[in-house]
């Protein structure tokens, strides 16, 4: 049996996700940071995967506090063993621009975001090493692959991210670790209903024109991904391009960007 483990796992991607492995036979730990909102999302997997009771375990913890978090996942690995693949969901997005984006809101993305990540590998990788095997899928953004207005923590922290599991993958490979990065595009999730009206609308008219992906095609891309060994999971067009042919592609939108804009 596979032990998969998923920060930010209480809704939208994160909960996708388990719900599949669940299906599949597979334990799961799903961690996040409200006890209300984890008992929640427990109930209705098991709702959907009733089978998969004694397989699915919650943990109450902010990615952000490595004690805790390194806590939660220990507790897990003595329940269900040795984590097999984690994947890093947990993140924050809070849209202003720069000048009026609080500093706290700031550092909060990047607490979260990048060093919420950088916990949760820490937790498991040693293990992984040793055994020479486990998979680690770091959960990105599109945001992290072109600048958006409104967004500079945010694609700051995102892009860090990419960053880290860059450098990662050469250090884990030798070991037999496995480093993914996904990089989905806007989803319908709780955190994006709460996150359009902040947006500016200069941002709008970038990212108004693509319709948000359902969590659940979200998680079965990412899966398929995982299951093929893809290093890098890319969602749609536009995104793969951008991922793709950056350098060639970012210049074209912004210069879009520019056009739609009459207000520059």
């Amino acid at each position: 049996m596979v032990h998969v483990i998923i920060t930010g796992g209480s809704s939208g991607i994160g909960k996708a996700l388990a719900r599949i492995y669940l299906k599949r036979g597979d334990a799961v730990t799903v961690i996040g940071r409200s006890a209300e909102r984890l008992q929640l999302a427990q109930k209705s997997l098991l709702g959907d995967v009733s089978e998969a009771t004694g397989r699915v375990r919650i943990a109450a913890c902010d990615v952000a506090d490595e004690d805790a978090l390194q806590t939660v996942i220990a507790e897990s690995e003595a329940s269900f063993g040795p984590c097999d693949i984690l994947i890093t969901s947990a993140g924050v997005v809070h849209p202003a621009i720069f000048e009026d984006l609080d500093s706290a809101l700031f550092s909060s993305q990047i607490s979260t975001n990048l060093m919420g990540t950088a916990n949760a590998v820490r937790a498991v990788y040693r293990g992984m090493k040793s055994r020479r095997c486990g998979t680690i899928l770091l959960v990105s953004s599109g945001a992290a692959l072109i600048g958006i207005h409104g967004y500079t923590a945010y694609c700051a922290s995102k892009s860090a991210v990419a960053g880290f599991a860059e450098a990662l993958r050469m250090e884990a490979a030798p070991y037999g670790v496995g480093v993914v990065i996904a990089y989905p595009p806007d989803t319908d999730t709780p955190q994006l209903a709460a996150e359009i009206p902040q947006r500016s609308r200069q941002a709008s008219l970038v990212m108004q024109s693509v319709r948000p992906w359902t969590p659940e095609a979200v998680a079965r891309r990412m899966i398929r991904g995982l299951d093929r060994g893809q290093p890098t999971i890319y969602f749609g067009l536009t995104l793969n391009l951008l991922g793709r042919f950056g350098s060639l592609v970012k210049p074209l939108i912004y210069q879009w960007f520019l056009w739609r804009d009459p207000e520059r």
